[in-house]
């Protein structure tokens, strides 16, 4: 059990990994908030279509919907209208950065909230991952003066958002074990808060966006729900402690994405350090 949720937590931080690759092309055509109303939505449309086979042969538990649909409010909605603000005042780079937080949070509720042991070589595991993540994301040169800003509390915000609902979701597929059931209902949520919150700040229902940009953001909306269903199916599978810092080595997937793209790597020393860290504590978070 233990083994197929790796799988599937890794399997998850390639889609994250990608959709984040596909999202800085997509940004060149459309705004963030237009791209959220448009990849949220994509993917809600996908998991509605395919509702008949990803809910077969389960016995719905009508007092987990309460939890998925608070979840839904939350993630990936509100904590990605948080990021992009946060994009917007700070940049990617301290965003980023800060965001990698979100597996501390999610560890320590698990403790809280499930009564997850905190293993010391899982916590090491967890420290050497967070610590490669950074060396991949971290702020370089004038950029730190960014952090003395009290925007920095936006992506404080949305990293406590994402380590929130790993546990709280794991509460719900308790009493109604199906990822499918948690990731529709939740996206279902979501859209109908980016789509209103789109209309609130343009006055339109639809976003504004050029062909390339819906292809690029409906591509993102595919890796993205992808990465949340395989998260999902993770987290009922496993741990917190083992999913949530598997889930957070997708900056490694973009970087490796974007190199391939560029067929370049600036910062070589950085990328190597930062990724042989990475992949130092999944070794030891596997082996503890």
């Amino acid at each position: 059990m233990a083994g197929t949720a790796i799988i599937l937590a890794l399997a998850s931080a390639l889609c994250y990994g990608l959709g984040l690759t596909l999202t800085q092309f997509g940004l060149r055509d459309v705004p963030p908030a237009a791209g959220a109303a448009i990849s949220i939505p994509t993917s809600t449309l996908l998991f509605v279509a395919a509702a008949p086979i990803g809910l077969a042969g389960t016995t719905p538990d009508w007092t987990a919907l309460p939890i998925f649909a608070a979840v839904g409010l939350l993630f990936p909605a509100a904590a990605t209208l948080i990021t992009f603000e946060a994009n917007r005042r700070l940049g990617p780079v301290i965003t980023g950065s800060l965001g990698n937080l979100a597996p501390v949070i999610a560890v320590l509720l698990a403790f809280v909230l499930l009564g997850e042991p905190l293993r010391l070589g899982q916590m090491l595991g967890l420290a050497i991952i967070l610590a490669g993540v950074i060396v991949l994301t971290g702020p370089r040169g004038r950029q730190n003066a960014g952090w003395i800003s009290w925007y920095v509390l936006l992506p404080l915000a949305a990293a406590a958002l994402r380590g929130l609902i790993q546990p709280v979701i794991k509460l719900g597929l308790a009493l109604w074990p199906s990822p499918y059931a948690a990731v529709l209902v939740g996206y279902v949520i979501s859209s109908a808060v980016v789509v209103t919150a789109l209309r609130l700040r343009t006055g339109s229902w639809r976003p504004a966006a050029n062909a390339r940009g819906l292809r690029w953001f409906a591509g993102v909306g595919i890796c993205n729900g992808l990465a949340v269903l395989l998260m999902y199916a993770a987290l009922a599978r496993g741990p917190v402690s083992i999913v949530s810092p598997l889930v957070a080595t997708y900056p490694l997937v973009t970087v490796v994405a974007s190199a391939l793209a560029r067929h370049a790597v600036g910062h070589q020393m950085r990328v190597t350090l930062g990724a042989a860290l990475t992949v130092a504590g999944v070794g030891l978070l596997l082996v503890t």
